[in-house]
């Protein structure tokens, strides 16, 4: 038989494929990923090889806050390695449009 066989990933290439993952994550009214936006706050790997995400929305009202965590545990969760995924929604700090990198500030024509 010919299984392949995935590489083990350390803590730090977890957090490295995640940030790749979020990078394909859009907010449908932006078109900047969610990575870019601002809206990740912290990637956790813990020792057991689960990801805990600590992210916000653009809104406490946003029309995908049911369906956005869900995506992102989803495209974390297919990382080679990871055990599991976890998204805990948070609202503080608010998330602001001085959160977002300079590269979707650009995209999106702010100064």
């Amino acid at each position: 038989m010919n299984a392949s066989i995935e590489p083990v990933l350390n803590a730090s290439e977890i957090k490295e494929k995640a940030v790749e993952k979020l990078r394909e994550v859009y907010d449908p009214e932006i078109p900047v990923n969610i990575y870019e936006l601002g809206l990740i706050y912290d990637i956790d790997v813990r020792d057991d090889q689960s990801v805990l995400i600590s992210m916000t929305l653009t809104s406490p009202a946003c029309p995908v806050a049911g369906i956005l965590p869900g995506e992102v545990e989803a495209k974390i969760r297919s990382i080679p390695g990871v055990s599991d995924a976890v998204v805990e929604l948070v609202w503080e700090p608010q998330w602001t449009p001085n959160m977002m990198s300079e590269a979707a500030k650009l995209e999106l024509g702010f100064d």
